[in-house]
């Protein structure tokens, strides 16, 4: 890579003026609904949901900065990249504190959350998770792949995962599916959409521990990513799929209960 000119310098520096002034903005947004969730209990779902909402557009700031440093300068910023996990991890947080960050739980353990926030339609639902899903695959890919970042992403989609599971109303889901529900299309597509999350949370937790840290830990976690899985088919009358996820689920758990004996015999 040449040496960076004054010029690309004086270019970058202008346009991060202008968004920094954005993000200056949303700050100052973020800071004054935490002021009122704090201060008013009324409405405090809603308030929660405005709160990820606007640290996920916060979030697209931080890396939109980034995208223009690579573009203008030939470098990544770091450090607003970091400045955008933490909004990312936030804006989660938010989601988590109003539906729960519940994983493999009955709906009855998180129904009253859920209640608090009805009057926000199941279009919206599954708009703000497409929107968290961007900001996730937008951060990550902006890391990159050797970034020491990386293995947090697990995380980050795992507990993805389980608000998008936790902002579908599981009490009516089979309902909202019937062919003459108005809403049929965009709860398939969000109970599809969480599917995946839960799918791919399993696999790449177990790839996790094949290949970097062999930690029975992360194992575990995938099994409880397919378990939660299959309570969801269950929860859906899919009978077939939860059958299947049964066999699976049970061979994984072998597996895992093989490597610990051996870990245990290579101990002794």
């Amino acid at each position: 890579m040449g040496k960076i000119t004054q010029e690309q310098r004086n270019r970058y520096f202008e346009k991060v003026k202008e968004h920094r002034k954005t993000i200056e903005a949303g700050l100052a947004k973020e800071k004054t609904l935490g002021e009122l969730v704090a201060k008013d209990a009324n409405g405090t779902g809603y308030k929660r949901l405005a709160l990820a909402e606007s640290t996920l557009d916060l979030c697209s700031w931080y890396v939109l900065i980034n995208t223009l440093s690579v573009s203008l300068l030939g470098i990544k910023n770091e450090d607003y990249l970091i400045e955008a996990r933490k909004v990312l991890v936030r804006s989660i947080k938010y989601l988590e504190d109003t539906v729960s960050p519940f994983l493999d739980s009955p709906f009855s353990d998180y129904e009253a959350k859920l209640e608090e926030i009805k009057d926000f339609d199941p279009d919206s639902r599954y708009r703000l998770v497409r929107k968290l899903g961007f900001a996730v695959q937008s951060l990550e890919d902006a890391f990159g792949d050797n970034s020491k970042y990386s293995a947090s992403f697990i995380e980050i989609w795992g507990k993805m995962a389980a608000v998008s599971k936790n902002l579908v109303n599981l009490k009516t889901a089979i309902a909202d599916t019937d062919f003459n529900s108005p809403v049929r299309n965009v709860v398939l597509a969000h109970l599809g959409l969480v599917k995946s999350l839960f799918q791919r949370s399993a696999d790449k937790y177990r790839e996790q521990y094949e290949l970097y840290t062999h930690k029975q830990e992360d194992f575990k976690k995938a099994i409880v990513y397919l378990q939660s899985l299959r309570r969801l088919h269950v929860v859906l009358a899919e009978r077939e799929e939860a059958d299947t996820l049964k066999k699976k689920i049970e061979i994984w758990s072998s597996k895992l209960e093989a490597d610990q004996k051996r870990a245990d015999e290579h101990r002794k």
